[in-house]
């Protein structure tokens, strides 16, 4: 509570993100953790009792600071990560321990000085006004002008950048971090629906290098999975929940994307804005809402885009034909599609540009992707869930998507998928 910006005691944390008028899911820039330097961090363990989150915190901030405002590529840090885990014989991030984090914290540190010419800043300030640049400036990304070229977006003036107090979902068992929809944003059913990360943050689900837990127990049995639900784990902090659904559900009369985080067992909601649908769900959204009273008859036929009813034509896997299945993955977007596996975004719009159709496989997808997904027929990735950035993506295209097929081993290197 008494805790300021820059303070060596006892630092705020900010995270910086943006604030569009129509929601754009992943193609802005967000920054988390901002207000960590080499004299913080070591407040921050002080006033935390807690030294390994404290540099989980800034070895997170510095990866993200590196990325989307200085302009260092991402996997340079991941390979990092991934070699320090290796070494040590870790599966998980959450295994390193605080010594492994204050070595990637230098040597992260020794990346940035060597790809952007400059030490990592150490002025909060600098720090502040660097991300709120980065934010703004990320609207006329590439990967945010096709976006909005796509789905026919446009007079927008630009977006907002917000600053908010940190609050933490890595600061243990009782945290976690998580997104979740008022309804199934595939099937449209009045079900609660979503994911979430015990001991992480935010970016940890949607990018969907950790494979997500469901939020309700009806849904770890749809999905036949063995990692036990929100619900169970966190009974109090789901129980409120439920009831900031109902409210924001009751208070916008729209389906809602939620992003939310849990400090120490509290509950804070981070965000919320109209979710991504499927054209399926859309149509049995409008007319519940209708029935329950929520919009009358004329706004539920207006929410129906006219072109997106060619999404209730696609094909489906006849349910008797013979199939041999290779692997299995999560129902992210519902469809059935054929094509020749790509690799790269890059690569789906040249061969769809020469007439081929494609299914574009990543370990998983990221915001620069965005226009091979949109060439491609279809899109497969081994890591994420139900809520990661191919899922959420695909679906408001109305594109089939599979999502975390774990029995999937991708080669980018040799072009080469096995099972």
């Amino acid at each position: 509570v008494d805790a300021r910006f820059g303070d060596p005691q006892r630092p705020l944390l900010v995270s910086v993100r943006s604030g569009a008028a129509v929601s754009m899911p992943g193609m802005m820039d967000t920054v988390l953790n901002l207000g960590l330097n080499d004299r913080t961090v070591e407040g921050l363990a002080r006033s935390t009792d807690d030294a390994r989150f404290a540099y989980d915190s800034y070895r997170r901030f510095i990866q993200m600071y590196g990325d989307v405002v200085l302009g260092v590529d991402h996997y340079l840090f991941e390979d990092r990560l991934d070699e320090a885990k290796r070494q040590h014989g870790y599966g998980l991030d959450t295994e390193l321990e605080i010594d492994d984090l204050r070595s990637l914290v230098q040597v992260y540190q020794e990346i940035i000085a060597a790809q952007h010419g400059a030490a990592f800043p150490q002025d909060v300030e600098e720090q502040l006004w660097g991300a709120i640049g980065a934010v703004f400036g990320s609207w006329m990304t590439p990967r945010a002008v096709t976006y909005r070229r796509l789905h026919n977006i446009d007079n927008l003036m630009g977006t907002a950048v917000t600053v908010q107090a940190m609050v933490f979902g890595n600061r243990g068992e009782r945290s976690a971090t998580g997104v979740a929809f008022t309804r199934d944003p595939s099937t449209g059913d009045k079900r609660y629906y979503g994911e979430f990360l015990v001991n992480a943050q935010g970016e940890d689900v949607v990018a969907g290098i950790r494979t997500p837990q469901p939020l309700t127990t009806a849904m770890k049995e749809a999905t036949g999975g063995s990692l036990p639900a929100m619900e169970e784990v966190m009974p109090e902090a789901f129980a409120e929940l439920v009831t900031v659904f109902d409210r924001l559900e009751a208070h916008y009369r729209d389906m809602q994307d939620i992003e939310f985080t849990v400090q120490d067992g509290r509950l804070w909601i981070l965000q919320t804005r109209g979710g991504k649908r499927t054209t399926h769900a859309a149509l049995k959204i409008a007319v519940d809402m209708a029935d329950e009273g929520l919009i009358d008859r004329d706004q539920a036929l207006a929410r129906i885009e006219p072109a997106s009813l060619d999404q209730l034509l696609h094909p489906t896997l006849d349910p008797d034909a013979p199939k041999k299945v290779i692997a299995k993955g999560l129902p992210a977007s519902p469809g059935a599609v054929s094509g020749k596996v790509v690799f790269s975004a890059d690569e789906a719009e040249r061969k769809a540009a020469a007439g081929e159709a494609v299914l574009l496989v990543r370990l998983e997808t990221s915001p620069e992707d965005i226009h091979g997904m949109h060439a491609a027929k279809g899109i497969l990735t081994s890591r994420g869930g139900m809520t990661s950035h191919a899922a959420v993506v695909a679906r408001g295209m109305g594109k089939p998507c599979v999502c975390g097929a774990a029995g999937l081993s991708i080669d980018y290197a040799r072009a080469r998928l096995t099972v």
